[in-house]
């Protein structure tokens, strides 16, 4: 016969598990961690640092992505704000000279060099304009020649094309012009609309523009000071350093611009051809866009010429637009350049092409001052100062932790709160005065008077006369 252990004898052997199971989970966790050490060590490391720049590059890539795409959304915005830095660095060393030389206030000199500029654009686009209407009926005329020489050399050429061949070409060119009649509707209405997002965005350009060159430097300390204190003195002086070199390309740039028209134009000019002054303008414009716009702005200058005195005068004006790509790439641009912008060709030809396939024309316009930028701000960061003459004495103002108006609403409510607690306090004095009535009274009476002796201070009354208790 067996006798049952009492449940106090069990309770050990009970107890006794919990330590053991602790004990040979702890005893499992040093061979997982060495599994997944062996693990991780099977994989090469460089597979595991590829694997970690990947996933970060594509955070970048997605964040960069997400910016583009914003910018896109807001390029009626965007667009004009930067064609504002671009003018304001132009216009700067302007507002200074009149603002120290003539003794105008900033805002006026400001105002005067913002008309200024107006004044210069509106004058050159007004000559272009006319020259425009005075030209085209000659070039018009002019190219319907060349056509009728090219359907002659078509017809009694090499290619030996008959007429109703050419007729046939005729008729289909005029069925696909009838044909896309609707698309041209279109395109004059998408016109309308981009030429009201044109003089929106000049307006705001300029609106910009004056109020960058009156408060840049407190619109510049407000965007800071949004940053972590011990980010902010860097950023600033890293900013000071782009916008030297924004300011050397806008300036370099103008002047190659005017170097290239001033050569393209005169050329055209010699040669007798039709719109030479629109041709210049056009290439001053196109000479923005580094190497490209050089290029295609003197081709159309060549088709002119071959259009309006044939292969000749094509020939010529080829050389002279050859010669002046020449001056630019080897004397202007290394000269004045140099190393502000210190980019290299290869760099500028992908940056442009990078920015004309992502945003066109705007895209190939900026493409080249954001690189340049960017080159001399990350540099800068990682410790190599292009411009040290400018050194570190500019310092950005540093705003306070709090904000002045919502400093001065808090203390306000703080102060109205303290004299609320004031009187609250006076009031419960002035109550508790009242209670105590008795007090007063026996202030109110004379020293020489015996005390009033109260009822429940009499002896016999639960006290005795010496003080004790009965």
């Amino acid at each position: 016969m067996t006798l049952d252990k009492p449940a106090a004898a069990q309770e050990p052997s009970v107890l006794g598990a919990a330590p053991a199971a602790l004990a040979a989970t702890s005893a499992t966790r040093p061979d997982a961690d060495r599994r997944a050490r062996a693990g991780n060590e099977s994989v090469p490391p460089s597979v595991r640092a590829a694997a970690s720049w990947s996933w970060r590059l594509l955070l970048i890539g997605a964040a960069l992505a997400v910016l583009l795409w914003l910018i896109a959304q807001l390029k009626v915005v965007v667009v004009p704000v930067a064609i504002a830095l671009l003018l304001t660095v132009l216009l700067t060393p302007l507002v200074g000279w009149l603002h120290r030389r003539l003794r105008l206030p900033r805002g006026a000199a400001a105002g005067l060099a913002v008309v200024a500029l107006v004044a210069v654009v509106g004058t050159l686009l007004g000559l272009a304009g006319r020259s425009v209407v005075r030209g085209i009926g000659d070039l018009w005329s002019q190219a319907s020649q060349g056509v009728d020489k090219i359907l002659d050399w078509l017809a009694t050429g090499p290619l030996q094309l008959s007429t109703d061949d050419m007729q046939t070409w005729v008729d289909r060119i005029q069925e696909s012009a009838s044909g896309a009649s609707s698309s041209v509707l279109s395109g004059v209405v998408t016109g309308a609309t981009t030429v009201g997002h044109v003089l929106a965005g000049a307006i705001i350009a300029l609106f910009c523009t004056f109020f960058f060159l009156l408060d840049g430097r407190t619109i510049w300390a407000w965007v800071v000071g949004l940053l972590p204190r011990g980010s902010r003195e860097h950023v600033h002086q890293a900013a000071r350093r782009g916008v030297v070199t924004l300011g050397a390309y806008t300036r370099t740039q103008i002047l190659v611009a005017a170097v290239d028209a001033i050569g393209i134009g005169v050329g055209a000019a010699i040669l007798g051809l039709p719109l030479a002054l629109p041709l210049a303008i056009l290439v001053f414009l196109g000479s923005f866009v580094p190497i490209v716009g050089a290029v295609v702005t003197g081709s159309i200058a060549v088709l002119v010429a071959l259009v309006a005195q044939g292969p000749g005068a094509a020939l010529i004006m080829l050389a002279i637009v050859l010669g002046v790509q020449q001056l630019e790439g080897h004397v202007l641009q290394p000269f004045l350049m140099g190393h502000a912008v210190s980019l290299h060709p290869v760099a500028v030809l992908l940056s442009v092409a990078a920015g004309s396939f992502v945003a066109g024309i705007v895209g190939a316009l900026f493409a080249v001052p954001i690189a340049a930028v960017l080159n001399t701000v990350v540099l800068y960061l990682h410790g190599h100062d292009k411009f040290p003459q400018l050194g570190t004495h500019d310092h950005v103002p540093v705003r306070g932790r709090g904000h002045p108006v919502l400093d001065r609403a808090v203390a306000q409510v703080a102060e109205r709160e303290s004299e609320r607690d004031a009187t609250e306090r006076t009031d419960e004095e002035l109550g508790a005065g009242e209670a105590t009535g008795e007090d007063e009274a026996a202030t109110v009476q004379g020293a020489d008077d015996p005390p009033v002796q109260r009822a429940d201070d009499r002896p016999g009354r639960g006290a005795t006369a010496d003080g004790g208790t009965r």
